[in-house]
Formats: C-alpha cells, structure tokens, sequence
C-alpha cells in the first residue's frame, strides 16, 4: 500500500523535528520545510532510518508566492499530501515593555506566524479537495498556550497565536464536510532552541510550581500528540484544542 504523506515546516529542528519523526515512526513519508538551503546534515538519514520516504523543500511561510512550490514539492516526492503540519513561527523579536512595540516588529511575528501559516492552510487544503481520497487526511497547527496565556512584553507573539487559533477553528468548520481533520495543538513551556534563552527564568518558574507537572515538556511531547491525531483516528474531534503542557493553563486558585 502507498503510505500516507506529510508535510511539517520548520522542522530542521526542535519541536518540527519531533512532529517529523514521530510521523516517519507512524508510517507516513516525510517532506521537511525549512529555511535552509539544504537540509541538515544527518537529518535525511534520520527520517529513512525510521522506514520513510523523505525530501526537503526550502520554504519561507511568509513569502506566500512560494506555497505553491511547496506543494508541488510533495506531490512530486509522494504523489499525494495527507497531512499538513504547521510548526513553523518565530517567537517576539524583542521581549519588552508593549509600549515600545515596533510596527515593523508585530508584522514580522504576525507575517510568520499569522498571515504565513493561514494561507499555507488554505493553499495545502485545496491541494488536498482537488484529490479524492478515502485516506485520513489532517491540518495541525502548532499554536501556544500563548493563545489564551497573556505576556505583555511579547504582546506581538500573543497575538499572532491567538489569531491562528481563530484560523484553525475557522478552517475546521470549512473542512469538516470534507472529512479533513483540523486541530490546534498548543505547548507550553517545551526545552527547545527557542527557549534557551530563557532556561534560567523556565527552571525557577518551573521549580516554584508554574508546570503542575513538574517539568519542561520536551518536543518530543508534541510529536507523540502530532501522530496520534494525523492517525486519523481523531476524525470526529475535528476542531478541538489539545493543550500539551503540563496543566499549566487549567485555571486554579
């Protein structure tokens, strides 16, 4: 039988990386997206170690004209795109006071994470109607608890999340007839390149009881949800939010 085939941007590394080979060990082909030129080293060899077809497409989100080239990208690979994994985002250019927020800034988180990541959504689904398929065929998006949790001095990344978390709901009610599922997967606090930054201020929080859980969530948590939705065996919660973070954003007293 064909395997079922994936696309996961930003995912050279840290939690897209994680998405990409928790599919590879489900069984589906993988196409990275990245910034990069080529691929990483290792990386190619990483995912065909897992039994999967793989290929790489350099894609920056934001330059929508290039969504299409992605596109082609896979179904020339694969034949065919089951799967949409959008993972790829930049955190707040500069963490402070929101009163400084610099236009060109809030555009740059908002063009990435925002504009970017919906119109890939909308190019990857029309790829996807234009196809019959009796395959489970899925779009995560990997938004924050960011989408609900304010921080004013990254007011910019807040807000692009939680305008993605409208998308996402949006795009499952239009898809939903089509029988493609749509989920919003949000991290919290997960040990990635982007956080390293602030391991410091992570671990005290953490160690004072911010994560009911304990612990940093590592990427390799939000691949386990990853795979388990693009399974299609979550067809019905088609819509639904899947908070992987440790309870940190269930309201308490």
């Amino acid at each position: 039988m064909t395997r079922p085939a994936a696309i996961v941007t930003g995912s050279a590394r840290g939690i897209g990386l994680a998405c990409a080979e928790a599919l590879a060990d489900t069984g589906f082909d993988v196409l990275v997206a990245d910034l990069a030129e080529k691929p990483a080293k290792g990386l190619a060899e990483n995912i065909a170690a897992r039994g999967a077809k793989f290929a790489y497409a350099q894609c920056d989100i934001a330059d929508i004209a290039g969504h299409s080239r992605l596109i082609e990208a896979a179904t020339k690979a694969f034949g065919r795109i089951d799967c949409l994994v959008n993972n790829a985002g930049v955190g707040a250019v500069v963490r402070g006071d929101l009163l400084d927020l610099k236009p060109e800034n809030f555009d740059r988180a908002l063009g990435i994470n925002l504009r970017g990541t919906a119109f890939l959504s909308q190019a990857v689904a029309k790829a996807m109607l234009a196809v019959h398929s009796d395959a489970a065929r899925s779009i995560i998006t990997i938004t924050s608890v960011s989408a609900t949790m304010a921080s004013p001095e990254r007011a910019d990344y807040c807000i692009s999340k939680a305008g993605l978390s409208m998308w996402v709901k949006n795009l499952a009610l239009r898809l939903a007839p089509e029988n493609i599922g749509v989920f919003e997967v949000r991290p919290g606090i997960i040990r990635t390149d982007m956080t390293a930054g602030v391991t410091a201020k992570y671990d005290a929080l953490i160690e004072g009881g911010l994560v009911p859980a304990k612990r940093w969530g590592e990427a390799s948590d939000i691949g386990a949800v990853v795979a388990a939705l693009a399974s299609g065996k979550f067809g019905f919660s088609t819509g639904s939010v899947i908070d992987v973070d440790g309870a940190l954003s269930v309201p308490r007293l």
